[in-house]
């Protein structure tokens, strides 16, 4: 199961079921950064395991280990929220929780069902079980989850998901307009602290984090205050005196505090943010003054509906990467990577895109980017990703992992094909298809005569990309 076993519910509801589900024998978790739901997750299991005394195996995988901090990596949107843990910090829950971890979904198969031999070898397999619950209403059926589901909007197209972060100018003027004091000049970076406002999603509302260095381990230091959609707890005296508390902050600067989140909630509720963050201090006139700011916006709410057209004329694209920038047109979420960057990737999904970076590294590989391509890619979205991947001087060697799903094999073959045809591509290619159609996808390869290396496994062709790699570097 994956994050959002059904829309809007969490690993935690639905590992229950898996639990009393006489047909399950196994669990495999697919995760990725950002939230704590796996974190929760393994909380649960832990516990579980504690309790029962034949568990059922549980095996797991997290995307996004090397995803750059605070970047939307793909049309989902996952990201790591202010003071949540990062990928690798979840996968060590889970560890400790008893949880196997892989670094690629390939090894799931074989690696459950060793797992499977291992409990039925076990002296305590078969034998009558009590049912235990820590909960009276534990025992919940998928058509109790379905009824808690509200449908959405139909999904906007591709491109109308990536964020927009304005210049920290252009965050000032946004707080000034509200009366609250920025700094015209740098100060002491020591005496910042953080004070942000950011997606609670456990909670599914807005938060407010307080964090009492941010130039350290930010997630250890911070504190979250959840809060209720329209609501007075923002503001309450108890909320102004927790944050003042934990900032240690003087009881003289709670108004200016007051005032600071109540302009950052008007902010984040009428312009449609995501993130605000600002580091805070007390200057010498004894009162509080935001140092600095990083506002990020959700750009869906203008490419769907015109909302917050003034929120998107602040968007510099001059100042953006330039990948980037062109990918967006084609519909493709793409991230640059740090680095050596030999080998370009091209993924669909943004988890297995996150994975693919993570397992290349794993094996001593250095990804250019990151690219999802979505699941409703056509073969014009494949030779436009190709064309992008391959402008990035760093790149030796173009890796496509696909797995289709919704993106069938045999179209991401014919882009393949328009993409040596049309570009003229030089690069050596590498790829890997599997799931829906894939017989039909290996076979316009093979037919194509194109010097293309072409894999049914990932390891294999994880293995080969990185050896053309280094003889290229």
């Amino acid at each position: 199961m994956g994050g959002d076993v059904l829309a809007g519910t969490t690993f935690v509801e639905a590992l229950p079921i898996f639990e009393q589900d006489e047909n399950t024998e196994g669990i495999i978790l697919v995760g990725e950064v950002g939230g704590r739901a796996e974190e929760e997750a393994a909380e649960w299991i832990m516990k579980y395991k504690k309790r029962v005394p034949d568990p059922k195996p549980v095996m797991a995988i997290v995307g996004g280990i090397n995803a750059p901090r605070g970047r939307v990596m793909g049309h989902a949107g996952a990201w790591a929220a202010p003071g949540e843990a990062d990928a690798a910090d979840k996968v060590d829950s889970l560890r400790e929780a008893g949880v196997v971890v892989v670094d690629h979904p390939e090894k799931f198969g074989e690696g459950m069902k060793r797992l499977l031999a291992q409990r039925a070898s076990s002296p305590q397999f078969g034998s009558p079980k009590k049912i235990h619950r820590t909960d009276p209403g534990q025992r919940r059926s998928f058509h109790s989850f379905l009824r808690r589901y509200r449908a959405a909007d139909q999904r906007s197209k591709a491109s109308q998901t990536r964020s927009l972060y304005i210049k920290q100018l252009q965050a000032f003027e946004m707080l000034r307009e509200q009366g609250v004091p920025c700094l015209e000049t740098s100060s002491n970076e020591a005496s910042n602290k953080g004070l942000e406002l950011a997606i609670d999603r456990v909670n599914r509302s807005p938060c407010i984090l307080a964090s009492t260095n941010t130039h350290s381990d930010i997630s250890r230091l911070t504190k979250r205050f959840a809060l209720t959609y329209g609501s007075s707890e923002p503001t309450s005296d108890a909320t102004l005196q927790a944050i003042a508390d934990h900032l240690s902050l003087p009881s003289t600067v709670q108004p200016d505090v007051s005032r600071l989140i109540a302009s950052l909630l008007d902010i984040f509720m009428s312009k449609e943010a995501f993130v605000l963050s600002t580091t805070v201090s007390v200057n010498i006139n004894g009162t509080l003054q935001v140092d600095s700011a990083r506002f990020g916006f959700d750009d869906a709410a203008y490419r769907s509906s015109g909302r917050q057209a003034s929120v998107h004329a602040l968007r510099d694209t001059s100042l953006e990467v330039r990948e980037e920038v062109e990918a967006e047109k084609h519909g493709i979420i793409y991230v640059k990577l740090d680095g050596p960057g030999t080998i370009g990737t091209l993924v669909n999904g943004a988890g297995l895109a996150m994975n693919t970076v993570d397992a290349l590294i794993n094996r001593g590989g250095f990804p250019a980017n990151f690219v999802d391509t979505g699941g409703k890619a056509t073969s014009e979205t494949i030779k436009g990703a190709f064309e992008i991947i391959s402008s990035d001087p760093r790149v030796k060697v173009i890796f496509v992992n696909i797995f289709g799903g919704l993106t069938r094999a045999e179209m991401i073959a014919e882009g393949i094909l328009l993409a040596f045809k049309d570009l003229n591509l030089q690069l050596p290619v590498v790829v890997r298809l599997r799931g829906t159609n894939e017989a039909l996808g290996q076979e316009v390869i093979r037919k194509s005569g194109l010097k293309v290396d072409a894999f049914d496994g990932f390891e294999d062709a994880a293995k080969r990309a990185i050896e053309i790699a280094k003889a290229h570097g």
